[in-house]
């Protein structure tokens, strides 16, 4: 069952939390990053960025670099930009952007959950990656994005959020520049953090949505830590980490589409009479046009958008990886059509998320030097649930999930 425990954050105060939580940095180009850094004091940028402070550059992922990013945090902290509860306490959390409202309750996980199986998994993480990360860690000391959780509808955690979000005033509302709205209440009264605790631990299961890697390395330094503290207990700090945990129902799962730089040496009408031998073509003119169903795919060539229907013979419902509108792609197009067999390496394909729109896809083959477009339709929460509790993994690049969350607006302290 899922253990998933109330800590005492560390988050902006109030007046400068507008000011504080930044996008993740890998969001920026380089010209916005300097122009953010240069404008605004309190970002947590200049935490992630320490060299811009003293203009002295040091290398990535290096202990040098690291150690910077500490001692920025601390002065932070020193400087009362971060502020530390004395309660531990659960986090409820919403967002408001397009449309769409989200409410998630920000805890922390065990990496016992993520040993043991509770915590499930989609994605297959680079052991190089993780171990960047667990440095990452292990000089830091601490969690400043929450890794994306799902779990099972609960009503009674469903009543304390709504309860709590309806009846009182949050610590923070704000909105960024992006238009995103986002608001956080502090819940730390002794009988509802005991409440939503043993409701976790009622559920069997909590999904990764996003963040495999954060989680992997997680796991990772704690193992670390154990090994170096014969006396732990399980309850020392780094044996958590950071989660944002939303009821699957509140999670928004948009595509992840495709562009391609060439036709594999093709010209449009022999590609197209390749595309007829597994799919249903059918013309859509210049009207863009996105997916309607699975295993339906949009594309976008020579100005041109088409609607493709996946013959029966080729879709395979009973594979949990297989019948995944992105395999069917890459399995029936992409690999033996236009010579593209691994995803993460090829320089040739590029990935397009979904809350771009199909607009997207037609402003890179028709600026940008792609030359064709495939748009999927969304993966469904099912479909996610059933490859991560059959142990299987997704292709690169299948889901785009939604709520972002800020880096920097509630932090996790690894030591403390």
């Amino acid at each position: 069952m899922a253990k998933i425990i109330a800590f005492k954050g560390i988050r902006p105060a109030k007046d400068k939390v507008h000011l504080v939580a930044s996008r993740s940095v890998d969001g920026y180009d380089k010209k916005e990053l300097h122009e953010k850094l240069a404008s605004n004091p309190y970002s947590f940028l200049h935490v992630i960025s320490p060299d811009f402070k003293d203009g002295k550059r040091t290398k990535p992922g290096s202990t040098a670099r690291l150690q910077k990013v500490k001692a920025q945090y601390i002065d932070f902290i020193k400087e009362d930009v971060f502020i530390t509860d004395e309660k531990p306490s659960y986090y409820i959390y919403q967002q408001f952007k397009e449309g769409n409202a989200y409410t998630g309750v920000i805890g922390c996980s065990s990496i016992d959950d993520y040993f043991n199986g509770v915590i499930k998994i989609h994605e297959q993480t680079l052991t190089e990656r993780e171990q960047k990360l667990k440095d990452y860690l292990e000089v830091c000391d601490f969690n400043a994005e929450p890794v994306l959780f799902s779990y099972p509808n609960d009503a009674t955690i469903d009543e304390i959020t709504a309860k709590t979000t309806l009846t009182t005033e949050p610590a923070y509302d704000f909105t960024t520049t992006d238009r995103v709205r986002h608001k956080l209440w502090v819940l730390s009264d002794p009988g509802e953090v005991k409440q939503i605790e043993e409701r976790f631990e009622k559920i069997p299961a909590v999904y990764i949505a996003d963040g495999h890697h954060r989680s992997a390395s997680s796991a990772l330094l704690g193992t670390s830590r154990r090994e170096k503290n014969p006396n732990y207990t399980g309850k020392e700090p780094y044996n958590f980490y950071l989660g944002v945990f939303f009821p699957e129902t509140q999670l928004k799962i948009f595509d992840f589409n495709r562009v391609v730089k060439d036709l594999n040496g093709m010209n449009a009408e022999t590609f197209l009479e390749r595309l007829q031998e597994k799919f249903i073509i059918e013309p859509k003119g210049e009207t863009e046009y996105k997916p309607a169903k699975k295993h339906n795919f949009s594309m976008y060539l020579e100005g041109r958008w088409y609607s493709l229907d996946a013959k029966k013979e080729i879709i395979h419902n009973e594979e949990p990886v297989g019948s995944l509108d992105a395999s069917i792609l890459t399995e029936q197009i992409l690999a033996p059509i236009l010579n593209i067999h691994d995803l993460k390496t090829d320089k040739r394909i590029g990935f397009v998320s979904g809350i771009k729109g199909m607009k997207e896809l037609k402003n890179q083959v028709d600026k940008w030097s792609f030359t064709v477009a495939f748009g999927l339709y969304p993966v469904e929460m099912e479909q996610l649930k059933h490859i991560a509790d059959t142990n299987n993994i997704m292709p690169p690049k299948t889901t785009w999930v939604e709520p972002k969350m800020r880096s920097g607006l509630v932090i996790y302290s690894l030591s403390e």
